[in-house]
């Protein structure tokens, strides 16, 4: 492969991967329909006259009395808060992950509210027939609740029953060594009036405004006839969706709350901007249609931890779909499990992605030495391709017979050089898409300076900002030892002898250089460990033409 070739697809490889940062592949983006409603089932004709008067045209949530006593909920894998007298979580903190890599931050938290009451997880009813029942206080039948690994399922109920004799219970059952939550909603229709309303199940209020990280998602995200939509934080708004909804949930990088439809029938996922700024995802169920003495009991799941796919995969229910690597997700899913397996005997992802590379490396590594002998054969053939050129610089057509006849005579491809390149760009990329958003990378450290492989590399703090580079500041030390390594291995790539391709093509290693500088470490790490072992196979390949 001729220099200019390569220059091209150096250039090519560069722009591809811009365009990947800013534009692509970007969640799906489906078109909300402000106007939409939750299709309603027709009331009863006969009965028709003796429905509820309709209620409050707003979301009608169950909110905790403000002098309650809450119940906290612990297990091995996280402390719950929940409402001394409605249904309601308030606390969610998760025991194996904390907020910073420092082992004394607090534990992460997955419900996020800023708003006074500090409501989280909720549900309630659209207010169309049934009363308003805000701040109605329920009956519960278990105070604090400890579990330790093998302890059987507890569950939480909650009771109420309207003046008017509508009883509602809702059953959470905890899990000892599970993330999920069952859900169980019973509404019993004692009253004189037939019930046609929708339940309202509301995910825990979030920020509108998030703290942006490069690489990840951050927004709502559901399963829609087996097709995930996901729409991202700025771009929420008043809206819904509605068809067949498997779950629904709010992700963020490395976590996510779901809730999950046990029937999987047709719903609508509702999002809402709200006054105070926050944003509140809401799963709609169909019209209850309840006639007087009738009972419904609608079943849900409760996910609240990490975007693990190996968890995900285990609860059966389809979230796993939400682990989505977009276009390279065929590859970046055997690289992760690739990653996990190594982990398991080195205990060090960095450690890891240093075997992952060496592996890659071993298993490209026919096609890459080809690839360097095609181009130090190629350098051989310059004068002569020079002569051929200049010879038929007006016949263009006959230039290329002769350029291909040389080839033949010399045994030589001319896009051998090309193809072991252009096939490890897809892994590249689907590494670039695992790196910063697998929950094994978050807070691993690697050693030194290098506390999370899922964060930019930095030594020392400066109070000061740095051009091209995103918070925190510091010295990029892996980032520009990976600049060198690239400087080093342009100087030992054949060349055409022409000083301006030569120029060009030294530019690229601080072009790359200035593009990784916000990167993860840990794909920081991958390409400088690439780069150390094509530079020892380019030196083997130079030592032996000698």
């Amino acid at each position: 492969m001729d220099k200019r070739t390569l220059l091209a697809l150096g250039l090519s490889f560069l722009v591809f991967l811009v365009w990947s940062i800013l534009y692509g592949p970007k969640p799906t983006d489906t078109p909300i329909n402000k106007q939409a409603t939750p299709k309603k089932e027709q009331d009863q004709p006969l009965l028709k006259d003796t429905t509820m008067p309709p209620g409050p045209k707003r979301d009608v949530v169950l909110e905790a009395g403000r002098d309650s006593q809450d119940i906290k909920v612990e297990t091995e894998l996280y402390t719950a808060i929940l409402s001394g007298s409605s249904p309601l979580i308030k606390s969610f903190k998760l025991k194996k992950y904390r907020s910073t890599p420092e082992k004394d931050s607090p534990l992460k938290e997955l419900i996020h509210v800023t708003n006074r009451n500090g409501y989280g997880f909720g549900l309630g009813f659209s207010g169309q027939k049934i009363p308003n029942i805000a701040w109605a206080t329920y009956k519960v039948n278990d105070q604090d609740i400890a579990m330790r690994k093998g302890d059987e399922p507890r569950d939480l109920i909650y009771e109420y029953r309207s003046p008017q004799g509508i009883g509602i219970k809702t059953r959470f059952l905890f899990y000892a060594d599970s993330y999920k939550i069952d859900l169980s909603v019973i509404i019993n229709n004692a009253s004189e009036y037939i019930i046609d309303d929708h339940l309202s199940l509301n995910l825990a209020r979030f920020p509108l405004e998030t703290k942006k990280r490069y690489g990840a998602f951050e927004g709502m995200a559901l399963l829609l006839g087996n097709k995930l939509k996901e729409v991202k934080v700025k771009q929420l708004k008043d809206g819904l969706f509605s068809g067949q909804i498997s779950w629904v949930a709010y992700e963020e990088p490395y976590f996510m709350i779901a809730l999950i439809n046990e029937k999987h029938k047709n719903a609508t996922a509702k999002s809402a901007v709200l006054p105070d700024g926050e944003i509140k995802i809401s799963y709609i169920t169909p019209s209850l249609n309840l006639g007087q003495t009738e009972e419904t009991t609608e079943n849900f799941t409760l996910y609240l931890g990490p975007r693990d796919l190996y968890i995900l995969k285990t609860l059966n229910r389809k979230l796993e779909k939400a682990i989505n690597f977009g276009w390279f997700d065929i590859i970046a899913k055997p690289l992760l499990v690739t990653l996990r397996f190594f982990n398991k005997y080195v205990s060090n992802y960095g450690v890891s992605i240093i075997l992952l590379t060496i592996l890659i490396k071993i298993l490209f590594w026919p096609l890459t030495h080809k690839s360097y002998q095609s181009m130090k054969e190629m350098r051989k053939l310059q004068p002569m391709m020079a002569k051929i050129r200049e010879k038929y610089k007006g016949n263009k057509q006959e230039m290329n017979r002769q350029l291909m006849s040389l080839y033949k005579t010399y045994k030589i491809n001319p896009m051998g050089g090309c193809l072991p390149i252009i096939i490890q760009i897809p892994v590249f990329f689907a590494l670039f898409r695992v790196l910063p958003n697998s929950i094994e990378l978050r807070h691993a450290p690697f050693l030194l300076w290098i506390k999370d492989l899922s964060s930019p590399d930095r030594l020392f703090s400066f109070p000061f900002q740095i051009p091209f580079m995103a918070p925190p500041y510091g010295i990029p030390v892996l980032t520009l030892i990976m600049g060198a390594s690239m400087f080093i291995q342009q100087k030992m790539t054949p060349t055409t002898g022409d000083p301006a391709q030569a120029k060009m093509m030294m530019i690229l290693p601080l072009v790359f250089t200035v593009l990784f500088i916000n990167f993860p470490s840990g794909l920081v790490l991958y390409w400088l460990v690439n780069n150390i072992l094509s530079i020892a196979q380019q030196y083997r390949i130079n030592k032996q033409s000698r």
